[in-house]
């Protein structure tokens, strides 16, 4: 799995930090997603996809 997100498109909701802190952060000043882990461990892909699916922004996408 590989992670990507466009902060442009990030609206800071920060759903994808409450789901998977070990994954992303956000920027203190505005709050737009940081990605911490751009190729998460196995155990974190089920929540990292629901990340994803959940970002009303659609900010990360996800490739296996």
């Amino acid at each position: 799995m590989k992670i990507t997100v466009d902060q442009d498109k990030c609206c800071g909701a920060g759903t994808c930090v409450l789901l998977a802190p070990d994954v992303f952060d956000q920027r203190e000043e505005d709050g737009i997603v940081l990605l911490l882990d751009e190729t998460p461990g196995t155990g974190l892909h089920d929540i990292v996809r629901e990340a994803a699916d959940v970002c009303p922004g659609a900010a990360i996408t996800v490739s296996e």
